[in-house]
């Protein structure tokens, strides 16, 4: 073996390196490089002091009250499967790492026995009624802040429809489904 081999590489790429700084050293000085005066393309953009009237309000999801009737069951519990991870749906089940479903619509908020919730849950109010559930299961850190629970929501109303349905079902004595007058009501809001 050469005993100059070694030396004879990192020659090399000390080399390489001369020619790459001698190569950035030449282009700066045929090309220049210039700070604009001001810039070459000017956007014109409008000054407005409304923004504040101006900005989209949120008016929360789309309701779900006239997709329930029509909602598919079987498409919901296909969509329970990505909850069933945290949530038991069966009656008597325990608590998972969230809260046990069974009898879930029109349950007061926060009263799985049991179940340790979020301050922020439990001092919500209210009760897991239709529009609740919409709301929650379209966004749950949107509806409530500071929830425990690490789902990113369910985007498509017919979704949140078909799961929630799916969850009316399970429980010893359904809640009825939402009248016409109540859809109507909804409508007019």
């Amino acid at each position: 073996m050469d005993e100059l081999r070694l030396n004879k590489v990192f020659a090399g790429f000390l080399f390489a390196a001369l020619l790459l700084m001698a190569g950035v050293k030449i282009a700066d000085v045929m090309v220049p490089h210039q700070e604009l005066a001001e810039n070459a393309y000017v956007i014109e953009v409008a000054e407005t002091t409304d923004i504040a009237a101006a900005a989209p309000v949120d008016t929360g999801p789309e309701s779900i009250l006239a997709l329930l009737a029509s909602a598919d069951l079987g498409a919901g519990e296909k969509l329970s499967k990505k909850c069933s991870a945290c949530h038991v749906f069966d009656a008597g089940g325990q608590n998972k790492v969230g809260p046990a479903l069974w009898n879930v619509v029109n349950r007061p908020l926060g009263a799985s026995e049991g179940y340790a919730y979020s301050d922020a849950l439990a001092g919500f109010g209210g009760a897991w009624d239709y529009a609740a559930l919409n709301a929650f299961l379209a966004k749950p850190k949107g509806y409530i802040s500071g929830t425990k629970m690490n789902f990113a929501g369910l985007k498509k109303p017919q979704d949140r429809a078909n799961l929630i349905a799916w969850m009316r079902a399970k429980a010893d004595s359904p809640v009825a489904l939402p009248s016409a007058d109540d859809i109507a009501a909804e409508g007019a809001n």
